[in-house]
């Protein structure tokens, strides 16, 4: 039986498939230190599990809306107010399973054969693939290291085509942290309005910013700019939710409309008990969420001294997320390595660290550690990878 020609040209995960070798080595006995999976190594704060199981208890496991609970609507309603000064109608909203699947259903409305998304590269692995799966075509823009891996105003007006139908920006960015200011936004935001490009802001990373940063929704920068833009957030990161898998997009009504339809022949609707838990993320006490992003900021503080001082590495030092992005080509170089591919499987096999090579991102010379784990195993993973680049060299 043949597959389908869609499916055919997907990449797998390359995050997933390393977090699976690590674990299967970890099975196997080995004191392997994975670096390598996005997601904090909070557990999801009490309150939230209270309302979740108080929801059960309660009787609501039954089907809800597609578009998801009026109740979770309005507080998603209410967190924009309050964080971006955004106002949104409950029929601009829609709730999905996870930010993945709702970036997925906007593009499956999105895009006919042939439409081009521009994708920044590095970028997080899932966009490209979930552009094909549309029939559409990723349009790759290089955001170059020495521009902290943004994207220019003049790279982007010059990769639109009459078939750009969208451009992503991932703000704090997912693998590099790096943040775009509000003046970098209303110059990128200038070009997709004189060229009428849809802006797809990923902003799942909002809460999660450092050294005094602020994030900045490119929608909140004028009435225009918001209603070219099409916001997509969810509680995985911000509330240490990413096993409950509530995404959200916020745009358009008409868009909001196709994906919701969509929805209700794919899905049904998010699932029930995770949209309280959800309400109660947003409804309650914000306390957790700071207490997580002060815990990040202290290990990237301590951590990207110590990477840095490996040889070979070099490192964009980070404002968000909880990710390290460095290049380590010349390290991958002075210890015999072809590539950096290579170097990483080195690193998991010999140094028992699992990091996530750059080749799955876009940007072949890096590789990706994530900071969402106990300061401890992070510098023994550093002192790992140190000791590993020194011990080739001599």
């Amino acid at each position: 039986m043949e597959l389908a020609n869609r499916v055919l040209s997907l990449t797998p995960s390359t995050t997933l498939a390393i977090t699976a070798k690590a674990k299967e080595l970890k099975e196997q006995g080995e004191d392997v230190i994975g670096l390598g999976a996005g997601e904090p190594d909070f557990n999801t704060p009490q309150h939230i599990l209270d309302a979740a199981v108080t929801s059960m208890n309660e009787g609501f496991t039954k089907y809800t809306p597609s578009a998801g609970l009026p109740a979770l609507k309005q507080a998603i309603i209410k967190k924009f107010e309050t964080d971006q000064g955004l106002t949104y109608k409950p029929a601009e909203i829609i709730v999905g399973n996870g930010a993945k699947h709702v970036l997925y259903t906007l593009f499956q409305v999105l895009l006919n054969d042939g439409d081009e998304v521009i994708i920044p590269t590095p970028y997080w692995v899932s966009y490209p693939e979930q552009v094909k799966l549309a029939g559409g075509v990723p349009v790759y823009i290089e955001g170059k290291e020495e521009n902290q891996f943004k994207i220019t105003p003049k790279q982007l007006a010059q990769a639109v085509t009459n078939k750009t139908k969208a451009v992503i920006i991932n703000s704090p960015s997912n693998p590099t942290g790096v943040l775009y200011t509000e003046e970098e936004l209303r110059e990128l935001g200038k070009v997709c309005l004189e060229k009428d490009i849809l802006i797809v802001s990923d902003e799942i990373y909002e809460k999660l910013v450092y050294g005094g940063a602020k994030h900045v929704s490119i929608a909140q920068l004028s009435p225009e700019l918001k209603a070219q833009t099409i916001i997509i957030n969810g509680v995985s990161k911000s509330h240490s939710m990413t096993g409950w898998r509530i995404g959200y997009a916020a745009g358009e009504e008409k868009i909001i409309k196709a994906m919701t339809n969509l929805a209700s022949h794919s899905t049904s609707n998010p699932t029930t008990t995770a949209q309280y838990a959800a309400i109660a993320a947003y409804n309650g006490t914000q306390e957790p969420v700071e207490v997580m992003r002060k815990a990040f900021e202290e290990r990237l503080e301590i951590i990207y001294k110590q990477l840095t001082a490996i040889p070979g590495f070099t490192c964009v030092k980070p404002q968000g997320a909880f990710y390290l992005y460095p290049n380590v080509k010349a390290a991958a170089e002075m210890t015999g390595y072809q590539n950096v591919d290579d170097f990483a499987s080195a690193l998991l096999v010999e140094a028992k660290v699992a990091v996530i090579p750059g080749s799955g991102f876009g940007t072949p010379d890096n590789i990706r550690l994530s900071y969402a784990t106990s300061l401890d195993l992070l510098e023994k993973a550093v002192a790992r990878m140190k000791e590993f680049v020194e011990a080739k060299q001599s």
